[in-house]
C-alpha cells in the first residue's frame, strides 16, 4: 500500500453528536492520497458508536486513549501519522471537500514553507453559517504575526512539527498559540483566502475557556522570552506617585482591602524575579514611609519634578531621567505599574515585558476587543464604526485600551 501524502487525525472527547459530520467531510474530499486517524479521548457519550461505522475502512485508523487531553492527543497522532503532511480536524469541526486538495498543493509547490491554513466559516451548533473569518495575508499585508492561525485547520509538514518536539502538555491547552510562537521567525508559513473550513461555535468550545488559554498564552510568553530577556537588561518596573491630580490628594496613600494603593503596587513589583529594579518615582517624599516596610534591594526611590506630574505633561520626562542612570546603554525595558489600577496583577506586568522582548517592539499596552456598538458623527448623522459583519478579517476588529482590566487582553506594539 503506497504512503498517504496527508495524514488527518480528528480528536473527540463528547463530539459523538457531531463526529459523523467531521469524519464525513474527510470522506468527501477531491484528493485521495489522505489517511485519517480518529481518536476518541475518553467520551462518555456516543462516540465509540460513532466510529465504529467506519471499521472496515483501511484509510482510517481508530484509536481510544483515557482521557490524556487534546495536546497528547496531538502528540499521538503525531507519532503514529505516516502521511508527509499533518492536519488536525476536531470532532464538531467539518473540512470543505476541496481543503486537503488545496493546501497539499500549495504546500508541493512550495517546498520553503512549513504551515499553510485556509479561511474559515463560523456555523453554530446546527451547521447554519452566520459569519466568514478572512486573514490578511501573511508578510504581505500582515506584518505583525500576533494572530496564531486556526490550530485545527492548518497544514503542517510532519518532519518540521518533529524537530521543534511536537506540542506542549503541561498547558493544559492547545489553540495553536505555542506552535505559532515556535514556527514564526524561523519557517516559512502562508495562508490562502478560501473559506476552506467550518469552525463550530457552541457552549462546549475549548476556546470558550477564556480565561484558561489566558493563563497558558502568558506561559508560552514567559518560556520563550526567558530565553531572550538578558539581551533587554535591565527590566525596570516604575510605580509613579504624585501629591496631587488625582481625585484625591495622595491617592497612593488610599486604602483598598486593608493596605495601602503603593503597598500593594510595590507588593506585586516584588513578587517577580523579573524586575532588576522597582522604583517608585514620587514628587513627595512621604511615599518613603511605605516603602519603608520593605527590604527588597531593588526597590528604590526617584524624586519627581512637580512640574512634571500635572495632568497635561506625559510620564515621558520623568522616564528619561529616571532610567539614564539605570540604563546607560538604552536597552533595557521599562514596564509601568499605575497604583490608579488596582486590579492589575504580577502576570500581566511581566507578560508586558515579555511582549516587548520577543516582538523586539518600542511599546506594549493591554486592550480588549469592543464589542458593543461605537458610533462617529458625520455629515448627515451618526456612523457606526464596528457594524456587525458576516464577512470580517483580523483588521476590523476595533479595541479599547484596558488600563483597569485584569481581563483577557491582547498586548499591541
Amino acid at each position: 500500500m503506497n504512503l498517504p501524502k496527508i495524514t488527518v487525525y480528528i480528536p473527540s472527547h463528547n463530539y459523538g453528536r457531531f463526529l459523523e459530520q467531521a469524519i464525513e467531510s474527510v470522506l468527501l474530499q477531491t484528493m485521495d492520497e489522505w489517511e485519517l486517524l480518529v481518536i476518541d479521548d475518553n467520551s462518555s457519550d456516543n462516540t465509540p458508536d460513532v466510529m465504529k461505522y467506519y471499521q472496515g475502512d483501511e484509510r482510517i485508523r481508530l484509536f481510544s486513549t483515557s482521557g490524556i487531553g487534546l495536546p497528547s492527543v496531538c502528540n499521538l497522532a503525531l507519532k503514529e501519522a505516516r502521511g508527509q503532511y499533518i492536519i488536525r480536524l476536531d470532532g464538531d469541526d467539518i473540512f470543505d471537500e476541496n481543503i486537503l486538495l488545496v493546501l497539499g498543493n500549495y504546500l508541493k509547490r512550495n517546498k520553503d514553507c512549513s504551515m499553510v491554513f485556509p479561511d474559515f466559516y463560523y456555523i453554530d451548533e446546527n451547521g447554519n453559517i452566520f459569519a466568514h473569518e478572512r486573514r490578511e495575508k501573511v508578510y504581505e499585508t500582515n506584518h505583525v504575526m500576533d494572530l496564531p492561525a486556526n490550530g485545527a485547520c492548518s497544514l503542517i509538514q510532519k518532519s518540521v512539527l518533529e524537530k521543534i518536539g511536537g506540542y506542549r502538555e503541561d498547558l493544559g491547552a492547545q489553540d495553536g498559540y505555542d506552535l505559532w510562537n515556535k514556527l514564526t521567525g524561523t519557517y516559512k508559513l502562508a495562508n490562502i483566502n478560501l473559506p476552506l473550513f467550518y469552525y463550530r461555535r457552541h457552549k462546549k468550545n475549548l476556546t470558550n475557556r477564556s480565561h484558561h488559554i489566558m493563563s497558558a498564552h502568558r506561559r508560552i510568553k514567559s518560556d520563550n522570552a526567558k530565553e531572550k530577556s538578558n539581551k533587554y537588561r535591565p527590566i525596570t518596573a516604575v510605580i509613579p506617585c504624585r501629591k496631587n491630580y488625582d481625585f484625591c490628594p495622595d491617592v497612593w496613600n488610599q486604602k483598598l482591602v486593608e493596605k495601602k494603593l503603593l503597598e500593594s503596587c510595590i507588593e506585586k513589583c516584588t513578587k517577580s524575579d523579573l524586575f532588576d529594579h522597582i522604583v517608585v518615582a514620587s514628587d513627595t517624599p512621604d511615599v518613603k514611609d511605605i516603602m519603608s516596610n520593605f527590604t527588597d534591594p531593588r526597590v528604590s526611590y526617584f524624586q519627581r519634578k512637580t512640574q512634571e506630574t500635572i495632568r497635561s505633561i506625559r510620564l515621558i520626562p520623568t522616564l528619561e531621567r529616571l532610567t539614564a542612570p539605570l540604563d546607560p546603554e538604552g536597552t533595557g525595558v521599562t514596564v509601568i505599574a499605575y497604583l490608579q489600577s488596582p486590579f492589575v496583577t504580577t502576570e500581566t506586568l511581566e507578560e508586558a515585558a515579555y511582549t516587548l522582548i520577543l516582538n523586539d517592539a518600542d511599546c506594549a499596552f493591554g486592550v480588549e476587543e469592543v464589542r458593543v456598538p461605537l458610533f462617529k458623527k458625520m455629515e448627515y448623522g451618526l456612523r457606526q464604526l464596528n457594524p456587525p459583519k458576516g464577512f470580517s478579517t483580523d483588521f476590523d476588529t476595533v479595541y479599547q485600551e484596558s488600563n483597569t482590566n485584569e481581563g483577557s487582553c491582547i498586548y499591541y506594539y
